[in-house]
């Protein structure tokens, strides 16, 4: 596989440095690690890496400044992923940040990562173009997701997808068939509005309509 080219924002050294010593032996270019997020958008601007693992919370205030700073990072270099990854759901500016386009963005929870298998697959979805939602975080920003026209299944599924999921994936995790998802998912693109569109720009735009219709 293709190795990434990463920057990382985290104020606490010890998994700072865990992070880059993981990476790397996973054969991914670590550009920088910094501690603080006027550092992080300097080093971005510097390098224009592949994606940033972004802490939300660092200094000085140690509230959302990692937030803040990756709506900047999003202005301004939006091809750019940006991963969240934090211990805390921050509701303030993490919907602005989903809402405005949730392609190439992921949202983590540092607690319920189980292994680095599953945070560099979400590492590389978001590098990519791809979303990468904890479904803690779905929940806490967006209440459930709940659109007027689609079935509780059908939210199941459009959760799955805000997730970054693949059909394969979502019927593995609801314990279907994948031929079942793409029933739901061709439901889900009716119910919306979508039309027909290339690649998986439909996916995109039904995420951002659970992200703004919740």
């Amino acid at each position: 596989m293709t190795a990434l080219r990463v920057v990382i924002a985290e104020d606490a050294a010890i998994l700072r440095d865990g992070l880059v010593q993981l990476l790397r032996m996973r054969g991914h270019a670590v550009l920088a690690a910094v501690a603080d997020a006027d550092a992080l958008v300097a080093t971005v601007a510097e390098h224009e890496p592949d994606v940033a693992v972004v802490d939300v919370r660092m200094p000085p205030t140690h509230t959302d400044e990692g937030l803040r700073a990756a709506l900047a990072l999003r202005r301004d270099h939006p091809s750019v992923g940006i991963l969240l990854f934090s211990q805390y759901v921050e509701t303030r500016y993490a919907a602005e940040l989903l809402a405005g386009s949730p392609a190439g963005v992921g949202y983590l929870l540092k607690e319920r990562v189980a292994d680095l298998a599953e945070f560099e697959s979400a590492l590389r979805r978001v590098a990519s173009g791809g979303t990468a939602l904890d479904p803690e975080v779905v929940a806490q920003l967006l209440g459930g997701g709940r659109l007027p026209g689609l079935t509780p299944r059908e939210r199941e599924v459009l959760g799955q997808m805000a997730e970054g999921r693949t059909n394969s994936a979502i019927a593995d995790a609801l314990t279907v068939s994948e031929r079942a998802v793409e029933k739901h998912v061709a439901n889900i693109f009716a119910k919306l509005g979508l039309p027909p569109a290339p690649g998986d720009h439909r996916r995109v735009l039904a995420v951002l309509r659970y992200l703004d219709g919740a």
